[in-house]
């Protein structure tokens, strides 16, 4: 593989520099290196990031490939800066066995444009009664270290339970989608005035609250490892503040749409503002943010969620849940914590790559941007602005919404272990 210099990058938003790419590794950061037989990539100031790592996305692949495939999705990933992402298991058949979170990985490998992590599920079928393979899931090809039912919550306390012990002998991390059921039976958006004033069956903070609540409390139990998915509330905020000024090994990730959206949104009916967990007040949004930048939530993650058209083009109450997000999300988080001085550049890599590798052990990802690191890199133009297009989204499926929303930053390059997977702005 050829040599690659990017010269003049703000490397994690510091001052500019060069930094030399020979094969698959950084050979060297400084100014002024030599761009002998090397491509040069004239960087102009723009911000130089590890390669973000995304511990939450949907890829659909088997059973859905009409929303996405490992494919499509890891072309997004590149698009939006990734180099790894995590693929949840509630596909179909569901990513319960050795087998079926092999053959994701192996998709992932063939695919090239970022790596891919398998998530297995935590029981089986995702119906929340027998403990899933998480044994084999482990000592796969795969290597499985991360457990969700994400889109149903493990509601069963003993089955928490059990799925904290049992993953504490390897390291593991059980994921949790903090729903209780029976709080939530008609819910279609978060319960408040606004649901109050459509007549919408309001989805409960405390439906969220109880179950972060329980789990931290099993974690601390058990002594092992727990990580609360696409946490919305405030309330939510501070039983993971208090849990961490415990001990309890607690994680928590937000995502972009509840960093930046409202429960407001939703007066317009467009499904395309209907996610799970719903959209939540301004209060709450200003809780995430804040949780975000003093670290209560170590990391942001996307939660993409890819519906075909007819999905989500259809009355509020029969749509899916779920928007796609793995091509805004960087944009997202400049505007809401860079651009507001809540973060700064080493604080986003820190949240978006740094952090979400560690908590889900991804090998050669999360790395500093030095020499002999493996070349897993994302420049971004920060001063770009934009209105979002859909139409030019790598992803099969368009359920973005930031239609027409003028954001801030542009992801133009990313490499995979040296590899240019994006190469201004167009994928390889």
């Amino acid at each position: 593989m050829s040599k690659t210099l990017i010269r003049g990058a703000k490397v994690l938003g510091g001052e500019p520099q060069d930094v030399l790419i020979d094969g698959a590794v950084v050979e060297a950061v400084g100014r002024n290196l030599s761009a002998e037989g090397a491509e040069v990539v004239e960087a102009d100031g723009k911000v130089l990031l590890p390669g973000l790592v995304d511990l939450h996305t949907h890829l659909r692949e088997p059973g859905r490939e009409d929303s996405e495939t490992v494919l499509t999705g890891t072309r997004a990933a590149a698009s939006g800066g990734y180099t790894n992402v995590f693929a949840m298991a509630n596909t179909f058949p569901v990513a319960d066995t050795a087998g079926v979170v092999e053959q994701v990985w192996r998709l992932g490998q063939e695919s090239g444009y970022c790596d891919v992590q398998p998530i297995g599920a935590v029981t089986v079928g995702l119906e929340g009664a027998k403990l899933a393979e998480l044994g084999a899931m482990h000592e796969s090809a795969a290597g499985v270290t991360v457990f969700s039912d994400d889109g149903k919550c493990v509601h069963d306390a003993v089955i928490m339970r059990r799925a904290l012990e049992y993953v504490k002998a390897f390291g593991g991390v059980v994921a949790q989608h903090a729903q209780e059921p029976r709080l939530t039976e008609g819910a279609q958006m978060n319960e408040g005035v606004v649901s109050a004033e459509l007549g919408l069956g309001g989805w409960p903070a405390v439906a969220e609250e109880s179950i972060v609540a329980r789990d931290v409390l099993l974690a601390e139990h058990v002594g092992s490892r727990v990580h609360i998915c696409h946490l919305s509330t405030a309330g939510s905020v501070e039983i993971v503040r208090w849990a961490k000024s415990r001990g309890i090994d607690v994680t928590a990730e937000v995502t972009p749409h509840h960093l930046l959206l409202t429960d407001e949104l939703v007066r317009s009916y467009d499904p395309v503002f209907k996610v799970n967990p719903p959209l939540r007040t301004e209060r709450d949004v200003m809780a995430l943010r804040e949780a975000l930048a003093d670290g209560t939530i170590d990391i942001v993650a996307t939660d993409h969620a890819p519906h075909p058209h007819e999905d989500k083009d259809c009355e509020w109450a029969a749509a899916a849940m779920g928007m796609v997000g793995l091509e805004t999300a960087l944009s997202v988080v400049q505007a809401t914590m860079v651009d507001t001085g809540l973060l700064d550049w080493a604080g986003v890599a820190d949240r978006m790559s740094f952090k979400p590798a560690q908590i889900g052990q991804a090998t050669g990802h999360g790395r500093p941007v030095s020499a002999g690191e493996p070349a897993n890199l994302t420049l971004v133009d920060a001063a770009y602005r934009g209105q979002v297009d859909p139409a030019g989204f790598a992803s099969r499926s368009r359920n973005t919404p930031y239609e027409g929303r003028e954001l801030p930053g542009r992801v133009t390059h990313t490499w995979l272990r040296g590899k240019a997977t994006l190469v201004d702005g167009k994928l390889t």
